[in-house]
């Protein structure tokens, strides 16, 4: 199972001349709502699907000996990073659904439940939140240029995601990471 969710409210500014001007800065265009909806989409709504289909994926890996049922949450590289990057409500929603991950997994496994849990925490891929649009085929695009100080010199494509997300099902040894 792969739960993929993600909203971001607006963006801020972590800057200022002044401890006044950083704060009106970073509280700016973002309510305690934006936070509190973000929080919901990005941590409480997986932990949720995550719960919901734990005794399916253990009926699963049950029925199946030497195989066992994984959730995988998509997670963010913003997570992960020492910077808001003008998403602090997003990147600190991210690091937490990142530690939810880790806990559900060792819980998960200390209950004797043989299901893995996973995340995977990609960096700049084309979707709607970064793009701010899809075409008439639901994808977004983001010219190569952009991302062009990437190693592989281009922001991620479906078959990245796709390779990451069966290496995560495959592999009957990864457990609780991201």
């Amino acid at each position: 199972m792969v739960v993929l969710s993600g909203i971001a409210p607006g963006k801020t500014e972590p800057k200022g001349d002044t401890a006044a001007e950083f704060k009106k800065n970073m509280y700016a265009d973002v309510t305690d709502e934006d936070w509190m909806d973000t929080y919901k989409t990005n941590v409480y709504g997986p932990y949720l699907m995550s719960m919901a289909f734990i005794p399916l994926l253990q009926a699963a890996t049950d029925r199946t000996h030497g195989w066992s049922s994984t959730i995988i949450n998509i997670s963010s590289i913003s997570g992960l990073v020492r910077i808001s990057q003008g998403h602090p409500a997003y990147n600190a929603s991210k690091g937490a659904m990142v530690y939810l991950n880790k806990m559900l997994a060792t819980e998960v496994q200390g209950s004797g439940l043989k299901v893995r849990i996973n995340a995977i925490a990609p960096g700049v891929f084309p979707s709607e939140m970064t793009t701010q649009e899809s075409g008439d085929n639901q994808k977004s695009e983001m010219p190569k240029e952009k991302k062009g100080t990437l190693p592989s010199q281009r922001p991620g494509r479906d078959v990245d995601m796709a390779a990451a997300i069966l290496f995560c099902a495959s592999c009957q040894y990864l457990n609780g990471q991201k």
